[in-house]
């Protein structure tokens, strides 16, 4: 499973990035763009093809899923501890964000899964993740109710690794977004996974 996460703010042309990203066989699009007002983030899921409606996974404004029929939401680590998710669980599918194994290791399966960071030094974040243990916990996972996605660092050079270690999927944010060529580095990083 391959998720991109969205840049957190607006760039050019990227919704027709995201829409070539799907048919070229993106399985999940986190929207995670903290500082969009609701007006900007009904506008940015509206320039996507609403084929694809059930591959968003919204970061915020979780309301306006009902309005277009997303049932995918992610909650921040801190929003997971706080609860802020509880209204929400009804009728949606909910995801999170760990940064070590034994929390990752106490979720409920209530989740379908959570990321896991940072696995390599980030691209996206200068100097974050260069210390992480992340890849040496992995023989610690003991969860089997929800899936584990490998974040942060992770590129075409690098995907196929992250699989071998027995990760569930990755998400691509850095690698993607700041490039150049986002869709051309995405097909890398589809390509570059043995089948």
């Amino acid at each position: 499973m391959i998720l991109v996460i969205t840049p957190e703010t607006i760039v050019p042309n990227e919704s027709e990035i995201i829409n070539q990203m799907f048919q070229d066989g993106l399985d999940l699009l986190h929207i995670r763009k903290p500082f969009v007002s609701r007006e900007e983030m009904t506008d940015f899921i509206n320039s996507i093809d609403e084929s694809f409606y059930g591959q968003l996974v919204l970061h915020s404004h979780y309301n306006l899923g009902k309005n277009y029929g997303i049932s995918r939401l992610h909650f921040r680590e801190e929003d997971r501890k706080e609860g802020k998710y509880k209204p929400f669980m009804n009728g949606n599918i909910i995801s999170t964000s760990v940064h070590e194994i034994n929390s990752y290791n106490t979720l409920e399966k209530e989740w379908e899964y959570a990321f896991i960071s940072p696995f390599f030094p980030s691209i996206s974040k200068k100097g974050y993740g260069i210390d992480s243990a992340v890849i040496e916990s992995l023989k610690e996972r003991n969860n089997q109710d929800v899936k584990l996605i490998a974040l942060g660092g992770i590129d075409s050079n690098r995907i196929q690794e992250v699989f071998d270690l027995g990760v569930d999927g990755v998400a691509l944010l850095g690698a993607v977004w700041e490039s150049d060529e986002p869709l051309y580095v995405f097909r890398k990083c589809r390509r570059a996974i043995k089948r």
